[in-house]
């Protein structure tokens, strides 16, 4: 194994990691572009503040994606990835908390329930870092 990078089956676990995260990211991502106006309707936000979430989710599944699939897993970039979920996490719980864009309870709801989801995803990083 080389510095900051982990190759052969020493990274399986971390692979799959990255890879479920960029998968749901990405559809999570998808389905707020695509679907906007309704997802808007349904938790009272602004259109335009849901697609640009969506941007970021996308592109950030897209990177995840691109980080798990390399003949060699960087550590740095693996850690990054966790960094960014764990900002995501608490970016939520203060959204859902502090009511952003004046959220539904639907909103909030599910706010609490994809920061779950992306912790979730970052210890599963975490321990696959620690492999």
């Amino acid at each position: 194994m080389s510095h900051g990078t982990f190759s052969g089956n020493s990274d399986k676990f971390l692979r799959l990691a990255l890879k479920l995260d960029a998968i749901v990211t990405g559809l999570n991502g998808l389905a707020y572009l695509v679907a906007a106006p309704v997802i808007g309707d349904l938790f009272d936000m602004s259109t335009g503040l849901l697609r640009g979430i969506g941007i970021f989710l996308t592109v950030f599944g897209v990177a995840v994606w691109v980080i798990g699939t390399r003949p060699n897993v960087s550590r740095s970039a693996a850690t990054i990835v966790v960094l960014i979920n764990a900002v995501w996490v608490v970016a939520s719980l203060v959204a859902a908390a502090v009511g952003l864009d004046s959220p539904s309870t639907i909103a909030r709801v599910w706010m609490v329930m994809q920061a779950a989801v992306v912790g979730l995803f970052a210890v599963l990083q975490i321990i696959g870092l620690r492999k």
